[in-house]
C-alpha cells in the first residue's frame, strides 16, 4: 500500500476498534446494572437497561456497514484481514449480549410485586458476577491483543454452566415444593439461562480473540459443565 492508504486503513481499524471498545463499555454497563436491579428488585433501573440496548444494536450496524467498506475499499490481507473480520464477530457477540441482559430487564418488570427468597436472588447474582467477570477479561484480551488472557477466558466456560445447573435444579424444587412459587421461578429461571447465554458470548470472543492473535482456531471442543446439562430456551 501506499503511505497514505496505510495511514487511511490504519485509521479506519483504530475507529473500528474504539467502537468495539464502546460497545463493550455498554455492555458491560448494562449487565452491572442488570446485577442491581435483580438484588433491589429495582423497576426504573431494569427500564433503563432496556433503553439501552437500541445504542448497542446501532454501534454494531456501524461495525459491520464501516468493516465491509474497509474490506472493499483496502483489501487487506493476513492479519489485518484477521483484525476487520474480528470485529464483525465480536460486534455480532456483543449486540447479543445487550439482548440477552434486556431480556433478564424484561423477567424483573415481570416479577414487579413478587418477592423470591433471597436465596434463589443470590444465586443468579453469583452466576452473573462471574459472567461480568469473564466478559470483563475477553474485552480487556481483545483491548491489549492478549491470546493467553483469552485462552483463560475459553477454559473457564464450563464454570457458568455448572452454576447454571445448579440453580435449575434448586428452582425446579422450589416450584414442586409449592404451585405458588411457579411464577417467580420461571422468570429467575428464563434469567439465569440468559446469563448462561451471555457466558457463551464472552467464549465466543475470546475463540474470535485468540484467533486474531494467532492466527489459529481453537479447533478442540469447549470445556462444558457436568455431562448431564439442563437447558431451557431463553425467553424474549
Amino acid at each position: 500500500m501506499a503511505n497514505h492508504t496505510v495511514a487511511a486503513f490504519d485509521q479506519e481499524l483504530k475507529e473500528l476498534q474504539r467502537t468495539i471498545a464502546e460497545m463493550g463499555g455498554i455492555a458491560e454497563k448494562m449487565q452491572s446494572d442488570a446485577i442491581d436491579a435483580l438484588a433491589r428488585q429495582d423497576i426504573r433501573l431494569a427500564q433503563q437497561i432496556i433503553a439501552a440496548d437500541p445504542r448497542l444494536d446501532r454501534l454494531q450496524r456501524e461495525v459491520e456497514e464501516k468493516a465491509v467498506l474497509t474490506i472493499a475499499r483496502r483489501q487487506p490481507m493476513a492479519v489485518d484481514l484477521r483484525d476487520v473480520i474480528a470485529t464483525i464477530r465480536i460486534a455480532n457477540d456483543l449486540e447479543r449480549v445487550g439482548d440477552l441482559v434486556k431480556n433478564m430487564a424484561k423477567r424483573i418488570l415481570a416479577m414487579e410485586g413478587q418477592f423470591p427468597p433471597q436465596k434463589l436472588l443470590a444465586g443468579i447474582n453469583n452466576m452473573s458476577l462471574m459472567a461480568l467477570t469473564q466478559f470483563k477479561s475477553v474485552i480487556d484480551a481483545y483491548t491489549q491483543r492478549d491470546a493467553q488472557a483469552a485462552l483463560a477466558v475459553w477454559q473457564r466456560d464450563g464454570d457458568i454452566d455448572n452454576l447454571y445447573n445448579s440453580l435449575f435444579r434448586e428452582l425446579l424444587t422450589y416450584m414442586m415444593e409449592d404451585p405458588r412459587n411457579i411464577g417467580f421461578c420461571t422468570h429467575l429461571l428464563f434469567g439465569a439461562k440468559n446469563v448462561e447465554r451471555i457466558g457463551d458470548h464472552a467464549t465466543n470472543i475470546a475463540e474470535t480473540v485468540y484467533y486474531l492473535v494467532t492466527g489459529e482456531s481453537l479447533a478442540v471442543d469447549r470445556p462444558r459443565g457436568d455431562e448431564n446439562e439442563l437447558s431451557v430456551q431463553a425467553g424474549q
